[in-house]
């Protein structure tokens, strides 16, 4: 856990740090915390940089110092993503984090990727009863409003299935700030996005809970008439949380809506390529090769920047770690060298640690021959593997 200072909150994040994934940024519902997201971050493990936060007087977050709105949450999202010096992100947010997406939209279009939001509206709820919440919070504060407010976020079975974790949420509820929490519905009471997300051009995934109660699959349906291009999809049998209560099928439906579910029918642009091989072999390798290509192997690189990098290292089938090891082991089996000493220096980058290197040496040489793997042994060592027993 780490923590940054912005206009509105001392903010609570976490990052799982690998700068060669994608990164996903991901906001939680009203009255919960970060946590929300940690099964579905471990599945997404070696597909997406993960990174997700407290909203103000929630989690370990600081209480809100300020009035809050939709557009401030929404900078204080911009102003993680330059803290950590990410230009572009893919975005996923439910309940008031969907609501924190729609503003990236309008404030930041160009600096989204996928943007998926769930379980949110462009309207949410009406302004009255958020006064009303809001009043109610401060009046009695959150230690008394759990049992009125947590079981609205789960589905009826789930609920009786596991009453521990609504025990849990209710702790975590009570444990959050009262005066942070009514600011933050008071700036849910002043959303209305209906006639200002028109603008946004790229596709928007939208997801709706069939026992979403909280925010029904109409809020949903609203939602995708503000967009000019949003695909609606309803989880049967989810409440007001997917992350909590159906994180693999969530973790599916991010990595199918992540801009893959046609490439067969339409390919990768060199663009989106582009961005896939910096991110694996680093900007400094891509653009000297890209600075020394010619007439003659230009095209080359073209093809191979939409291919290898963006149609096959782009896949989420196999984590990027999982397709080192594999090409590091084929190279090593063919002998070529000079694409292996760059792959190898990239497992180091790619966090592939000795004993998996060893590992896939190993299988080389029992499936290709002892004399290819004891090559690639000592090329690994050139590159920097390995340290001296003496």
């Amino acid at each position: 856990m780490t923590f940054l200072a912005t206009d509105a909150h001392l903010m609570a994040y976490q990052d799982s740090g690998e700068t060669y994934l994608p990164a996903l940024f991901m906001a939680h519902p009203l009255g919960m915390s970060r946590d929300v997201w940690d099964e579905v971050c471990d599945q997404l493990h070696g597909h997406y940089r993960c990174i997700r936060w407290d909203l103000p007087g929630h989690g370990s977050s600081g209480v809100a110092q300020q009035g809050v709105s939709a557009e401030i949450l929404a900078r204080d999202v911009l102003h993680l993503a330059d803290s950590l010096e990410i230009q572009s992100f893919n975005f996923i947010g439910t309940s008031i984090g969907g609501v924190i997406g729609q503003s990236l939209c309008q404030i930041a279009p160009q600096r989204l990727d996928q943007v998926c939001l769930t379980n949110t509206g462009a309207v949410i709820g009406t302004k009255e009863a958020w006064a009303e919440r809001a009043e109610n919070v401060r009046r009695l504060g959150l230690a008394e409003m759990v049992e009125m407010i947590v079981p609205r976020w789960f589905s009826p079975d789930y609920a009786k299935q596991y009453p521990e974790v609504l025990q849990g949420w209710k702790i975590q509820l009570a444990r959050s700030d009262n005066e942070s929490y009514a600011k933050l519905c008071e700036a849910l009471a002043q959303v209305d996005n209906r006639k200002k997300l028109a603008g946004y051009a790229d596709s928007i995934a939208l997801l709706a809970g069939s026992e979403d109660v909280s925010t029904p699959l109409t809020a949903l349906e609203g939602l995708q008439t503000a967009f000019p291009d949003a695909q609606l999809t309803v989880f049967e049998g989810s409440g007001h949380v997917p992350s909590i209560e159906m994180p693999s099928q969530l973790v599916d439906y991010i990595q199918t809506n992540a801009a893959r579910a046609t490439v067969g029918e339409t390919g990768i642009t060199y663009e989106q390529g582009l961005v896939q091989r910096k991110r694996i072999l680093g900007e400094v390798h891509v653009e000297q090769a890209t600075k020394n290509a010619t007439t003659l192997d230009n095209p080359f690189q073209q093809f191979i920047t939409r291919n290898a990098w963006g149609e096959l290292w782009g896949d989420s089938s196999l984590t990027v770690q999982q397709r080192s090891m594999v090409t590091t082991a084929i190279l090593a089996a063919l002998g070529r060298d000079g694409e292996l000493g760059l792959h190898l220096r990239t497992a180091h980058r790619l966090g592939i640690s000795e004993a998996q290197l060893r590992q896939v040496l190993i299988h080389v040489a029992i499936y290709a021959g002892v004399p290819a793997a004891n090559h690639a042994f000592s090329l690994a060592k050139d590159n920097g593997w390995g340290e001296s027993i003496s």
